[in-house]
């Protein structure tokens, strides 16, 4: 996902399923970094309430809050 790519400024493909934060690859000050691109690239708008990492833990997750709240 090239939003996570230009987020953490590295050139990683994680696993669909592989913890963001727990690899590494984005930390919580990322976080709303990543939120804001996904927000601009996907025509959405992210409550305050959803900044949750836990949220946006994987690319799978990722992909389903986007299915979830995409209008």
């Amino acid at each position: 996902m090239e939003i996570v790519q230009k987020v953490s400024g590295k050139p990683l493909s994680p696993a669909p399923d592989e913890s963001l934060f727990d690899s590494g690859l984005l930390d919580s000050f990322a976080l709303p970094d990543m939120v804001g691109e996904l927000e601009k690239s996907f025509g959405v708008k992210i409550p305050d309430a959803d900044l949750a990492p836990r949220k946006f833990d994987s690319i799978e997750r990722i992909e389903r809050y986007l299915e979830e709240h995409s209008h």
